[in-house]
């Protein structure tokens, strides 16, 4: 890709070829060879005005200034990954990522908007996938819109590699597979999900990556992303996760689901270079994996 550069509310490339007129909507393709294009997004600017040629630069109005729809509350983030398209956060446990009811306070929008405000950075909240309130681990955002449309493309292509490390209870029989088994709503308890025949296909793969007496750490890797989809799969194997009370583990050792988002694997929006993070383990996981290997 050709190098660019951020100067405001603009992203500036060199002219690749200065017999190039004023651009028009039409000239998307010529855009698409040089940059990642989302089409009706970048039609939508070319007809707005917003993508320019001017002396020997190309200007695209790719980062406006944007207000939060959240209220901004203080907390102070863990930041995994940062630049002017993309942040991952490394989400703790008991947080939600976005409000589930108008007004809910203590979510991962809120603090997000926090650090957008105190950093300066006009920018909307744009969630690309989500992490259930006692899961902990990285979350990543899109800072415009440019960047919300591809990650939200690469995800539904599943070109977006999640990563997740767990300890489920009992002891494995087989160390490495697939759970191929789709997954519903129960009809008994809101909230909850199962296979169900009925349900949306779901495909997780797992490796046990330490197998211990009562338990084992388990690496876990998504292919779709259905509701609790890792506790649901492998509680369905009869390997429900520590301290997952909902799906049948023992919350005796632990008050949550042992479950976090250890590494996320994607290819950058617009460089197009392979992006890898990780999201270390929070404390009470560590004392937990300890406490486990000493039974």
């Amino acid at each position: 890709m050709t190098e660019w550069k951020r100067s405001g509310e603009w992203l500036e490339l060199p002219v690749p070829n200065p017999l190039w007129k004023p651009l028009k909507p039409g000239a998307i393709e010529e855009l698409a060879a040089i940059l990642p294009v989302p089409r009706k997004y970048f039609l939508r600017l070319a007809s707005q005005g917003l993508i320019r040629i001017q002396d020997d630069k190309i200007r695209l109005h790719a980062f406006p200034e944007e207000k939060a729809a959240f209220r901004p509350e203080p907390y102070a983030l863990g930041i995994l990954y940062e630049d002017d398209f993309c942040l991952v956060v490394n989400k703790p446990a008991g947080m939600s990522v976005h409000p589930a009811e108008v007004g809910q306070s203590g979510t991962l929008a809120s603090a997000v908007a926090f650090y957008f405000e105190s950093t300066g950075q006009a920018c909307g909240i744009r969630h690309i996938h989500r992490l259930d309130q006692d899961t902990t681990g990285a979350v990543l955002y899109a800072k415009n819109e440019w960047a919300h449309v591809l990650l939200d493309e690469a995800m539904r292509d599943k070109r977006i590699d999640r990563r997740y490390v767990a300890l489920a209870e009992g002891i494995f029989r087989t160390k490495q597979g697939s759970i191929d088994e789709p997954i519903g709503k129960d009809r008994y308890i809101s909230g909850k999900r199962r296979v169900s025949p009925s349900g949306d296909q779901a495909v997780t793969h797992y490796r046990v990556l330490q197998q211990m007496k009562k338990a084992a750490f388990v690496e876990l890797t998504l292919e779709t992303g259905r509701t609790h989809q890792i506790r649901v799969h492998l509680s369905h194997l009869g390997h429900p996760l520590v301290g997952d009370s909902l799906y049948g583990g023992s919350s005796r050792l632990f008050h949550r689901q042992a479950l976090h988002g250890e590494k996320l694997l994607f290819d950058h929006p617009v460089t197009q270079k392979q992006v890898i993070v990780h999201a270390p383990l929070p404390q009470d996981f560590k004392l937990l994996l300890e406490e486990v290997a000493a039974l």
